[in-house]
């Protein structure tokens, strides 16, 4: 099973949930969705490496609710109006496409610019963070005895604002016969040269 990101939430929740049908796991930016992982992102945390990113999403938000900007984009992406769904999808897309390169790509902020794409993609996430994935706090955590057979090589790239080194640390420690791979030079997105590269090799080897 291979993830990344909200992709390594779900590996690893279904390896834990059906671990006789997982063979291997190869899992980049691991994120788990703890309470301290989203205050990180999208409240107060990522902000002071990019205050000029963060400022139009936070901005977005009336200052009246800006204390839990994950329930006040909730609010709106979930509205009956459709151009109030369409203007928070782009600012939610915008602020996670700025911070997913340790060199910002334009590219991938034209995602946001789709709308049919930006509205799918911050619905899909903000509807299971505001729902906790649907599983205690520190669900990944506290059933990794379940997997630790499972061959498992994580890689992390070292500057990764939006999925922060210190998830695939404190998965690695759970799972001590995995195999954590810190990219120097990489931040979150799989697109980097050298998160692709780490990947590949990874994927080579369980296919060898």
């Amino acid at each position: 099973v291979f993830g990344g990101s909200w992709g390594s939430t779900l590996s690893l929740i279904y390896a834990q949930t059906y671990p006789d049908r997982v063979t291997s796991l190869v899992l980049r930016g691991i994120f788990m969705c703890r309470k301290s992982e989203l205050q990180w992102f999208y409240q107060d945390g990522a902000s002071h490496i990019f205050p000029d990113a963060f400022e139009p999403y936070r901005e977005h938000i009336p200052k009246a609710e800006q204390s839990n900007l994950i329930e006040a984009y909730y609010a709106r992406l979930t509205s009956e109006d459709g151009d109030v769904r369409r203007a928070a999808a782009k600012q939610w897309t915008r602020w996670e496409m700025a911070t997913s390169r340790l060199f910002p790509d334009p590219s991938y902020l034209e995602k946001a610019e789709d709308l049919d794409f930006a509205v799918a993609f911050a619905r899909i996430e903000c509807h299971y963070f505001i729902n906790a994935i649907f599983v205690e706090e520190a669900h990944i955590l506290n059933q990794a005895s379940v997997i630790e057979h499972i061959p498992t090589v994580i890689v992390q790239g070292r500057y990764d604002v939006v999925c922060p080194t210190r998830s695939a640390w404190e998965l690695h420690k759970v799972l001590p016969n995995s195999n954590l791979i810190i990219v120097p030079d990489a931040g979150h997105s799989m697109g980097e040269v050298s998160i692709a590269r780490e990947l590949v090799a990874a994927t080579d080897a369980i296919s060898s």
